[in-house]
């Protein structure tokens, strides 16, 4: 079985990332590795921070490792929260976030938002990004009792119910973290033997 490090400390998306992965594929924790403290996050974009937090933890274990950044773009707040999207209010307080964001929305009529996903994996000689995404709206209140971030109020295209009306199974049909693992998975499977060292890819 392959062994991956997931560099996040968010036991929700690591849920999340589990549910999804095969069974070729064990994902590891960071406890499980021994890593304690925080990770840095000081990139301005999406991709900049999964990079960031990838590089940080291959750096000290050496082994195949991903981390993800995640934003919201919300349509009439032009990308806003974006890559600030985890300390929109100031802080990373999930309902602070989601009560400012209503306020900013409050009288629009274009409610339209996508999330978008980039994930960074960094292995022996193995260096990529890959992307997911969904589209959809923003509720006008919070909706659902599961889920975390802002999973109460983001509506996907093709469902009456919000991310934290659904089940874990629901959620990964429509899933942007999910999206994005499987161009990984997809990735190591067909482009690049699974954690073979070769040659570090042009970036």
């Amino acid at each position: 079985m392959n062994q991956i490090i997931f560099a996040s400390n968010n036991a929700h998306k690591l849920e999340e990332m589990r549910h999804a992965l095969d069974e070729r594929f064990e994902l590891l924790s960071l406890s499980e590795v021994g890593f304690e403290g925080e990770i840095p996050e000081t990139g301005r974009t999406l991709e900049a921070n999964a990079l960031q937090k990838a590089e940080y933890i291959y750096e000290r274990f050496g082994r195949p490792v991903f981390a993800d950044d995640t934003g919201l773009e919300v349509t009439a707040l032009h990308g806003a929260p974006g890559v600030d999207s985890a300390h929109y209010s100031g802080s990373r307080d999930a309902q602070a976030n989601i009560a400012k964001l209503l306020e900013a929305l409050e009288g629009q009529s274009d409610r339209s938002a996508r999330f978008r996903t980039v994930i960074a994996f960094i292995g022996p000689g193995l260096r990529e990004l890959f992307s997911g995404e969904v589209f959809g709206s923003i509720a006008t209140e919070v909706r659902g009792a599961s889920g975390f971030g802002y999973d109460p109020v983001f509506l996907p295209q093709g469902s009456e119910h919000t991310f934290a009306e659904m089940g874990m199974e629901a959620k990964s049909h429509f899933n942007h973290r999910v999206r994005a693992l499987e161009k990984l998975i997809a990735w190591l499977d067909s482009d690049a033997p699974p954690f073979a060292a070769q040659d570090e890819p042009e970036r």
